[in-house]
C-alpha cells in the first residue's frame, strides 16, 4: 500500500482505500468550505475531484479561507486550487472549471460522479444542484456555515430534503464567517462523504447541526 495513505489503515481498511481510488467527486465552491473540502478529499486519496468556482480571492477571503493568501487575491479560485491539488497529491487527478456552476453546466461537472459537495455560498444556487444531481440520481452532501454554526447532511435523490432546511422564502441572515467554522463543516461533509463512497451505512434525511459558541450538536430528521 502507498505509504502516503498507510495512517489511513485502522479507520479506513486497506480495501476501502482501494475504493476511494476509484471514485469522482465533484465539490461546488472553492471558497471557506469548498477549500478544506478539497483538502481532505486530496489527503484521503479520492480518485478524481472535479472543483468548479467561478469567483475570484478577495481581501475579504483572508479570515477563513483555505486557499487565499495574499498572493493569490484577484486569481481564479478554481485554478489556484489546482495547483493546491497538484503540490498536495499529485496522484489525485484534479480537474478544475473557473466556472459558477448554472443549470447550463450542473448536468456536465456532475456527469458521473459518485457524489457531489455542497460548498455554495447561496440558497438559490443550492436548489438548483440539488435538482441537477436528483435528475442524475447522484447523491448530494450539503454544508452551511454562518458564524459560530455549521450543518451538513446527505441528500438522496428524490428526498427534497433542501426543501425542508430552506422552506420557500428562506433567506440567509448574515455572511459571518469565523476562521474555524469552514473546516469544521467541512470535516463533517467528509466523512459522511467517506461513509457514503466506500458503502458505509449512512442516514440520509438527517440534518447534523453544531453550534461551536455553546458547543452543542444535534441531528434533525
Amino acid at each position: 500500500m502507498d505509504q502516503r495513505y498507510i495512517r489511513n489503515l485502522g479507520a479506513l481498511t486497506e480495501a476501502e482505500c482501494a475504493l476511494l481510488r476509484e471514485k469522482t467527486v465533484l465539490v461546488a465552491g472553492c471558497g471557506g468550505l469548498g477549500g478544506y473540502l478539497i483538502e481532505m478529499l486530496l489527503r484521503l486519496g479520492v480518485g478524481e475531484i472535479r472543483a468548479a468556482d467561478g469567483d475570484r480571492f478577495e481581501a475579504s477571503n483572508l479570515n477563513r479561507q483555505l486557499l487565499s493568501a495574499p498572493g493569490v487575491l484577484g486569481r481564479s479560485k478554481a485554478e489556484v486550487a489546482a495547483e493546491r491539488a497538484a503540490a498536495v497529491n499529485p496522484d489525485v487527478r484534479f480537474v478544475a472549471a473557473p466556472e459558477f456552476v448554472t443549470e447550463a453546466n450542473a448536468g456536465q461537472l456532475i456527469r458521473g460522479c459518485d457524489a457531489v459537495l455542497d460548498a455554495l455560498d447561496n440558497i438559490a444556487s443550492r436548489r438548483m444542484l440539488a435538482k441537477a444531481c436528483s435528475d442524475a440520481r447522484i447523491p448530494m452532501i450539503h454544508g452551511a456555515i454562518c458564524g459560530w454554526s455549521a450543518q451538513a447532511a446527505i441528500i438522496l435523490p428524490g428526498d427534497g430534503m433542501l426543501d425542508w432546511i430552506y422552506p420557500e422564502g428562506a433567506a440567509l441572515k448574515s455572511k459571518a464567517s469565523l476562521s474555524f467554522t469552514p473546516p469544521f463543516c467541512a470535516a463533517l461533509q467528509t466523512a459522511l462523504c467517506v461513509r457514503l463512497l466506500t458503502g458505509r451505512e449512512v442516514e440520509a434525511g438527517k440534518l447534523y447541526i453544531a453550534d461551536l459558541l455553546d458547543m452543542e450538536m444535534e441531528s434533525l430528521f
